[in-house]
C-alpha cells in the first residue's frame, strides 16, 4: 500500500477517534472522517504555509504562539467545508488538532517499527 494512502487512512482513524473522545467535536461516520482527513491534508498543504507567511510578523512577536490560532482556524475552516463534521468552538478545534497530532504520532511510530 502506498505511503500517502496509509497516511490518509491513519489520519481518518485519528479524526474518527478524536471525534468520539472530544465532546465538542462531532464526526458522523468513518466516511466523513476520511473526507475530513483529505480536506485537512489539502488545507495543511496549500493554505497553511500561505497563512503562516502572511502572519509571520505576529508569529515572531508572539514567539510562535500565533501558530496555534492558525491551526485552530484551519480546523474550523474544515468544519465549515465538510458536512457531517462539526466543531463547537475554537478551543475544541485546538484540542482536536492536538489529539489528532498525538494519535498520528502514535500511529506513525507503529509504522516505523
Amino acid at each position: 500500500m502506498s505511503q500517502v494512502l496509509m497516511t490518509l487512512i491513519f489520519s481518518a482513524i485519528a479524526v474518527f477517534v478524536a471525534g468520539h473522545i472530544l465532546p465538542g467535536v462531532h464526526v458522523d461516520s468513518f466516511g466523513t472522517a476520511l473526507v475530513v482527513a483529505v480536506v485537512l491534508a489539502f488545507v495543511n498543504t496549500l493554505i497553511r504555509p500561505l497563512i503562516f507567511i502572511l502572519t509571520l510578523p505576529i508569529n515572531i512577536l508572539t514567539l510562535g504562539l500565533f501558530t496555534f490560532v492558525i491551526i485552530g482556524g484551519l480546523v474550523l475552516l474544515v468544519s465549515f467545508i465538510v458536512p457531517g463534521f462539526k466543531v463547537d468552538s475554537f478551543w475544541w478545534a485546538l484540542g482536536f488538532a492536538l489529539v489528532i497530532g498525538v494519535i498520528n504520532c502514535f500511529l506513525d511510530s507503529l509504522i516505523q517499527e
